[in-house]
């Protein structure tokens, strides 16, 4: 190692120049080497406490070749107050205090004698005028480097911020893209689930002396079917069976289930089973194929030339009447679901509905839209009151409408009002 003492920062800075342009360091690096240098030795040399330079060849871990600097300073014996972290060129500090900078050479150096670097220094006999020339040549070359460097990394930003922008809004398209495609299929799919719910509902039931609408609504636009579902259709006896099922669970799994269920119904129904015996029947035919299906149903029965209304219940909300005479309600009978324990109706109502009077079978998907059943059940008796004279096909909307102004709890929502038109 060579090893030099200086008492001022300009021949500090001259030296490490030349050392640095003996060992041809690129411009940048020399300038980054000499503010380091120039940065850690100045409160020393200001005070007027000289400092040490050593320097010479090294090599690292593969063997290939540095140059290394350290810079002693006056009676150090701890890391100098300048943080080393935050130079130019970054250093290290040895437990004595030195700071030692440690530079990759280029391929293209060339030893000294004996191993050491050969150092390339204007002389030292001329007039310092000539030294001071040199390093303003020198210094001008390093600011042209540093000075490439920084358009060069002006110039790698534009064409990043240019890149990004581009990428950006290719992305930006591509996402636009997306969500046309996106929004085009959850029309499609819409549109399909739409027609497979109409598919599923039993065609429009005209009898004489009663009046039938329906109210559906999915508890998601997204999928338009669910467990709520309901089947009419005239027995041999002329006496009208109507089936509303609420399966467990929401979308076309539930469906499945309900139609399972509904189908069951209306082949016992058809077969001339007894209506207490159904709701029982339906889950021992069922459970041995399926043992997840679970569903609460409630089935009526009503004979339009008298009125003689029959009802057995599993597991669902009880069926509400609103009279002529502005009365209303519910007509209770108990029961369990089909995939309940014990299923079955524990017996069959029998009421009778008067001309005039509206009978609403519903899902519990308007009792509870406020996860309130009790109120619910005691909002749907208002409504119902409220909206009884309106148009058959128009009451089971606007009850549904009342009761759904504000939902806590969203659900599958059925309503079916039967309106008596004879006398």
């Amino acid at each position: 190692m060579t090893r030099e003492t200086f008492r001022t920062l300009t021949a500090l800075r001259h030296t490490v120049r030349s050392i640095a342009l003996g060992h041809r360091l690129p411009a940048d690096d020399r300038a980054r080497l000499v503010l380091s240098l120039s940065e850690v030795a100045a409160a020393a040399l200001g005070g007027g406490r000289p400092v040490t330079l050593l320097s010479g060849r090294d090599t690292d871990e593969d063997g290939a070749h540095l140059l290394t600097l350290a810079l002693r300073l006056p009676g150090q014996n701890r890391g100098p107050d300048v943080a080393t972290d935050n130079l130019p060129l970054r250093a290290r500090t040895q437990p004595d205090g030195t700071v030692v900078w440690n530079l990759p050479l280029p391929p293209a150096g060339v030893p000294g004698p004996g191993g050491g670097p050969q150092v390339s220094r204007p002389p030292a006999t001329p007039a310092a005028a000539h030294s001071g020339e040199a390093d303003v040549a020198l210094l001008e070359e390093e600011l042209r480097a540093s000075l490439a460097r920084a358009d060069a990394l002006a110039d790698e930003h534009r064409r990043l911020k240019h890149e990004l922008a581009e990428t950006n809004s290719g992305v930006l398209a591509l996402y636009v893209q997306l969500e046309e495609r996106d929004e085009q299929l959850r029309t499609a799919h819409g549109r399909t689930l739409r027609a497979l719910e109409d598919a599923l509902r039993p065609r429009p039931l005209h009898v004489d002396g009663l009046e039938l609408a329906v109210h559906y609504a999915p508890a998601s636009d997204e999928a338009p079917t669910g467990g709520d579902l309901y089947d009419w259709f005239t027995l041999p006896d002329g006496t009208v069976h109507i089936t509303v099922v609420d399966a467990l669970g929401h979308g076309i799994t539930s469906t499945r289930t309900a139609l399972t269920v509904t189908h069951a119904v209306r082949t016992l129904a058809l077969e001339g089973h007894p209506l207490e015996s159904i709701v029982a029947r339906t889950d021992g035919i069922l459970a041995p194929f399926d043992q997840s299906v679970m569903a609460t149903l409630l089935l009526a029965r009503l004979n339009p030339a008298d009125g003689t209304l029959s009802l057995a219940n599993g597991s669902h909300p009880p069926a509400l009447v609103a009279r002529g005479d502005g009365s209303a309600g519910y007509l209770e009978v108990r029961g369990r679901g089909v995939g309940f324990p014990l299923p079955g109706s524990e017996r069959v109502l029998t009421a009778e509905l008067g001309p005039d009077d509206v009978l609403l079978l519903y899902t519990d998907g308007l009792t509870e839209s406020r996860r309130d059943p009790v109120e619910g059940e005691r909002r749907l008796k208002d409504a119902l009151c409220r909206h009884r004279a309106a148009p058959t096909e128009e009451v089971p909307g606007l009850v549904a409408g009342d009761l759904l102004h504000d939902v806590l709890h969203q659900d599958d929502t059925l309503a079916i009002a039967v309106r008596r038109t004879g006398t």
